[in-house]
C-alpha cells in the first residue's frame, strides 16, 4: 500500500496536482482563523454551542465551522452552491439558458461567468442579514452601529469570492472537486477536537461505570455507519443494454452488451444541504422582534426548533423532496433514451424511444426513494446522539412518550462528531478524490488502489 501512495509522488504531473491542492487547502484553513472585524466571538460561540445538530449547526459544519467563529469565510461556499443550482434549474424552466448550455465549452463558461455574478449578490444578500442579526441581537457585538453592517457585508462577500476563486483553482489545476473538498477540509479539521472530547468523557467517566462500554459500543457505530456509508455510495441499480451492429464506413460496429448504472444515491449530500437551507430560514427570524412580541408566532417557531417532532418531520419530508428534485435536474431519461436510440443502443425487452425513457425513469424513481430513506437515517443519526427527538412534546398523544427512554427524547447530551452527514460528506469525497487519483495513475500504466486495478508495476526510480 505504501509503494501505491509513493507512485503518486513519481509522476511529475500528479505530484504537482496534489501538492498544489494542500497548499490551496493550507491557504483556506489559515483564513478560516482571522474574525471578521466587531463580532464578540464568546458570545456567538456559546449561541452555536446550542445549535449542535441544528439546521443551523449543519451550516457551521459545511463551513467547516468558521460560521461560529465569525471569520472572513463565514459564509463558505453556500452562496456559490445556491447559485449554481438556480442555474441548474433555470436550464430545465428556461430555454434560452437550454440552449446556450448545448453550445459547448462557450456557453458552459458564459453560464459559469453568471454563476459568479450571482454568488457575488448571494453573498451580499446573507451578510447584510448576518449583520443586522448579530446587531440586533444582545452581546454579540461590540459596537453595533452602520459601520459594522457595511464592514460585515465587505468583509464576508469578499470571503466567500475568494473561497469560490479556491475551490476553481482546486478543480482546474489540482486533484478532485474543489469545493467538495473545501467542505470536506473544513470538517476533517474538526475531527481532532471530536476526539479530544471523547477522550474528556472517558477520563470525567460522564456516565459512570457505563462509560467505557459506551465508548466503545460508540466506536462500533462509527465503524458500521462508515461500511453503511460506502456500501451504499458504491450500490447501484444496472440496466442491461444492447447495442446493434451497424456498419460505418467499411468497418463493422456495435454488437456490444454493456450496462446503465443508476446510483442509489445519486444526488449524494445535496438534498441534506438544501433542507438544511430551508429550515434555517425559521430560526434567523426567531431572533426578530417582532415573531417574540407575539405569542402565536412564538409557539410556532418554538415548534420549528431542533429536536422537535414537527421539526425533524419537515426535515425528513424536505429531504425526500430535494432527492427527487435534484435527480430531476441532473438526470433526464428522454435524453439518454434519445442517445441509445442514436447510437442503435437498447434494452431487451423494452421498445427504444418514450417506452425506454418511461422505463428509466421509473427505476430512478423506485432508487430514488431508497436513497432519500437512507439520506433520512445519515441526517437523524447526530440528532439522536445530541438532543434526541421530543416526542413527548406531541399535542394529545405526548403523553406516551413520557417513559420513553431518556436517549430517545433528551439525547445523550455529547456531539458525536463521527457520524452523519459529516461523516457522509468525508466518505463521499475521499472516495471521489482516490478514484480520480487511481485513474491517473493506471493512464500512465501504475497500478491503483483496488486489487483489480493494477497495470503495470510502479518503478522503483524517481
Amino acid at each position: 500500500m505504501f509503494e501505491k501512495f509513493a507512485n503518486i509522488f513519481r509522476i511529475p504531473d500528479l505530484r504537482r496536482r496534489v501538492l498544489f491542492t494542500l497548499g490551496i487547502l493550507a491557504v483556506y484553513r489559515l483564513g478560516a482563523h482571522i474574525t471578521t472585524p466587531g463580532v464578540n466571538v464568546a458570545a456567538l460561540e456559546q449561541f452555536f454551542n446550542g445549535q449542535a445538530g441544528s439546521s443551523l449547526g449543519l451550516v457551521d459544519l459545511f463551513s467547516g465551522g468558521t460560521l461560529r467563529r465569525m471569520t472572513i469565510f463565514a459564509l463558505g461556499i453556500m452562496p456559490y452552491i445556491t447559485a449554481s443550482i438556480i442555474f441548474q434549474l433555470l436550464t430545465v424552466v428556461y430555454e434560452p439558458l437550454a440552449k446556450l448550455q448545448k453550445e459547448g465549452e462557450l456557453g458552459r463558461r458564459k453560464i459559469t461567468q453568471w454563476t459568479r455574478y450571482m454568488t457575488v449578490g448571494l453573498g451580499v444578500v446573507q451578510s447584510a442579514a448576518i449583520a443586522i442579526a448579530l446587531r440586533s441581537s444582545a452581546n454579540m457585538v461590540l459596537d453595533p452601529g452602520m459601520g459594522f453592517i457595511v464592514m460585515t457585508i465587505i468583509t464576508l462577500t469578499a470571503g466567500t469570492t475568494f473561497v469560490m476563486w479556491l475551490g476553481e483553482q482546486i478543480t482546474e489545476r489540482g486533484i478532485g472537486n474543489g469545493m467538495s473538498l473545501l467542505i470536506f477540509a473544513g470538517i476533517v479539521a474538526g475531527l481532532p477536537q471530536g476526539i479530544a472530547d471523547l477522550i474528556n468523557t472517558a477520563k470525567s467517566q460522564r456516565f459512570g461505570a457505563l462509560t467505557v462500554p459506551v465508548l466503545i459500543l460508540l466506536v462500533v457505530f462509527m465503524v458500521a455507519v462508515v461500511a453503511f456509508i460506502v456500501f451504499v455510495e458504491q450500490s447501484e441499480r444496472r440496466i442491461p443494454v444492447q447495442y446493434a451492429k451497424r456498419i460505418v464506413g467499411r468497418r463493422l460496429m456495435g454488437g456490444q452488451s454493456t450496462h446503465l448504472p443508476l446510483k442509489v444515491n445519486s444526488g449524494g449530500v445535496m438534498p441534506i444541504i438544501f433542507a438544511a437551507s430551508v429550515l434555517s430560514a425559521p430560526m434567523l427570524f426567531a431572533q426578530a422582534a417582532f415573531v417574540k412580541n407575539s405569542a402565536w408566532l412564538s409557539r410556532t417557531f418554538d415548534a420549528l426548533r431542533p429536536g422537535e417532532p414537527m421539526y425533524e418531520l419537515i426535515y425528513m419530508i424536505a429531504i425526500v423532496f430535494f432527492a427527487y428534485f435534484y435527480i430531476s435536474i441532473v438526470f433526464r431519461p428522454d435524453d439518454i433514451a434519445d442517445n441509445m436510440r442514436k447510437y442503435g443502443g437498447f434494452i431487451p425487452g423494452i421498445r427504444p424511444g418514450r417506452r425506454t425513457s418511461d422505463f428509466v425513469n421509473d427505476i430512478l424513481t423506485r432508487i430514488t426513494m431508497v436513497g432519500a430513506i437512507y439520506l433520512i437515517v445519515v441526517a437523524i443519526i447526530p440528532q439522536l446522539l445530541i438532543s434526541g427527538i421530543h416526542l413527548n412534546h406531541l399535542w394529545l398523544v405526548g403523553g406516551f412518550f413520557e417513559h420513553a427512554p431518556l436517549w430517545v427524547t433528551n439525547g445523550l447530551g455529547f456531539n458525536f462528531y463521527f457520524g452523519g452527514t459529516s461523516l457522509l460528506i468525508v466518505v463521499g469525497v475521499a472516495m471521489d478524490t482516490v478514484n480520480q487519483i487511481e485513474s491517473h495513475l493506471i493512464m500512465r500504466h501504475y497500478e491503483g488502489f483496488s486489487p483489480k486495478s493494477g497495470r503495470v508495476r510502479g518503478r522503483r526510480a524517481w
